[in-house]
């Protein structure tokens, strides 16, 4: 998990992280992954999704941990969330209402009955070509807090949202997208 951040300290990230992405080289681990290069858009958003949920397995099967399934109240907190990020101009882990990522995943019912759980969450936004799955899933791979979330081996669920759009004011011909992963283990 994340502590909140500021969002000077959270638009830095984002910066350091699209150059990170940018510096990278195109690797392997796109292999075998379908729409890894695409831009999102409303009309590809599930196949983002399937990308970024590709890639994530991936990494984690060149490790030896068990893939991540899709749950859908995970998914419905992270769509929201790059949702509001997009249309409130926010980027945080924190809502500017102060709703934590903790608050968000509970509202959909993921914890409710569980003996025990754990949640995480990764976030990221870019323009132009930085915006695809493999580019996000470079940079993040390439920060350790963001990394060991998706390494984490008790893990087993994931809900990935993606928005077209990004949570600052950029030129008009600058398209982007904003990317919400939420993790959890319940039992």
């Amino acid at each position: 998990m994340f502590p909140s951040a500021t969002v000077r300290r959270a638009l830095r990230l984002a910066v350091a992280l699209s150059l990170a992405a940018l510096a990278a080289p195109t690797g392997a681990h796109a292999q075998g992954c379908a729409n890894t290069h695409v831009l999102p858009t409303r009309a590809n958003l599930a196949a983002v999704r399937a990308a970024v949920l590709c890639l994530h397995n991936a990494e984690r099967a060149r490790h030896r941990l068990p893939p991540l399934r899709e749950n859908p109240r995970l998914r419905r907190a992270a769509a929201r969330h790059a949702e509001h990020m997009v249309d409130a101009r926010f980027f945080d882990h924190t809502t500017p209402g102060g709703a934590t990522m903790l608050d968000r995943i509970r509202r959909t019912g993921y914890t409710s009955g569980a003996r025990a759980w754990s949640v995480g969450e990764n976030i990221a936004w870019a323009s132009g070509r930085l915006a695809t799955a493999a580019q996000i899933e470079r940079a993040w791979m390439r920060s350790a807090g963001h990394r060991a979330n998706i390494l984490q081996r008790s893990f087993r669920e994931i809900g990935i949202g993606v928005e077209p759009g990004v949570p600052v004011r950029l030129s008009a011909s600058q398209a982007g997208a904003t990317y919400t992963t939420d993790f959890g283990f319940r039992r």
